[in-house]
């Protein structure tokens, strides 16, 4: 009888948790490598992040102001994901596979927006 397990599944403890380190920063390196949005979302939160140090008083204020720069690095990653997975499925146009792209792309909007949001907020109510 043939299973169609991944025996990758299969590891436990530490090894698994050494398995999916390497996953992920694989993961972050085709994104880093082969996505230009990813890169630019991710080197402007860099750039936040490290500004949300100076221009943040307390540990809430810089918690409220790197979130978003994390939320929308994580949403880009994800977008980038659904565009390969449909890419590798098929390069044809079909209205399912723009569907799924247009959302992923929404989402990130939606998550950019928010960033923009808080930063104006945050910087609107410190300075006027």
């Amino acid at each position: 009888m043939q299973t169609n397990r991944n025996d990758k599944k299969g590891k436990k403890g530490f090894a698994r948790i050494l398995n999916a380190f390497f996953y992920s920063k694989d993961g972050f390196c085709a994104a880093w490598s082969d996505e230009a949005a990813f890169r630019q979302v991710f080197v402007l939160a860099i750039v936040c992040i490290i500004l949300a140090f100076f221009v943040a008083d307390s540990w809430l204020e810089r918690v409220v102001l790197v979130a978003p720069c994390v939320i929308s690095v994580l949403i880009e990653l994800l977008n980038s994901a659904i565009e390969n997975a449909i890419d590798f499925v098929s390069l044809k146009t079909h209205p399912l596979a723009k569907k799924a792209k247009d959302m992923g792309s929404a989402a990130q909007l939606f998550a950019l927006i928010f960033w923009v949001g808080i930063w104006v907020s945050f910087f609107w109510k410190q300075y006027f």
